[in-house]
C-alpha cells in the first residue's frame, strides 16, 4: 500500500517533534542524537515552507526543481522555499540569528555515523532559542 504524500502541515508536525525529541536527548546527555535530530527539525520546518509554495493539481515541477526539495541539504532547502535573500537581509540586522544558522548549517544527515565530536545541546539551542532558527523560519511556514 501505497503512503499518502506529505502535507504542509506533516512537516510543520515533524518539526516541532524532532525538536522535541532533540531537545529530550540533549538534556539526557545523547549529543549525537540531539544533533542528528535538531538538523531534521530544520529540514522538515524547511520542507513546511517550501510545501506551503506548491498547488494542488499542479503538474509536476521540472527534475532539477524535484531533486533540490528532496534533499537533506538545508542551504539547498532554503533556496527551494525562495526564504534565502530573507534570511541574508534578517541576518545582517540579528547577529544572533546569523551565528544559529551558520551552526545549523554544519549539521547533514551522515551525522547519524559520528559518534563524537558532536554538540547536540548547543545546536538545541541554536534552533530553538530566542533568536533560533526554528522560530525564524515559522514565520514564513
Amino acid at each position: 500500500m501505497r503512503e499518502p504524500p506529505l502535507t504542509r502541515k506533516d512537516f510543520q508536525v515533524l518539526a516541532k517533534l524532532r525538536a522535541k525529541e532533540a531537545g529530550t536527548l540533549s538534556k539526557y546527555g545523547d549529543e549525537q542524537g540531539a544533533y542528528y535530530l535538531a538538523g531534521y527539525a530544520v529540514e522538515c520546518a524547511l520542507k513546511a515552507c517550501i510545501a506551503k509554495k506548491s498547488k494542488r493539481w499542479e503538474f509536476p515541477p521540472k527534475r532539477k526543481y524535484v531533486d533540490q526539495v528532496y534533499t537533506h541539504d538545508l542551504n539547498l532547502l532554503l533556496q527551494a522555499a525562495e526564504l534565502d535573500k530573507q534570511l541574508d537581509l534578517d541576518m545582517e540586522s540579528n547577529l544572533k540569528l546569523a551565528a544559529n544558522w551558520t551552526a545549523v548549517t554544519d549539521w547533514n544527515e551522515n551525522s547519524r555515523y559520528v559518534i563524537s565530536s558532536l554538540n547536540g545541546k548547543d545546536l538545541y539551542i541554536a534552533i530553538t532559542g530566542r533568536n533560533g532558527v526554528l522560530p525564524w523560519i515559522k514565520h514564513h511556514w
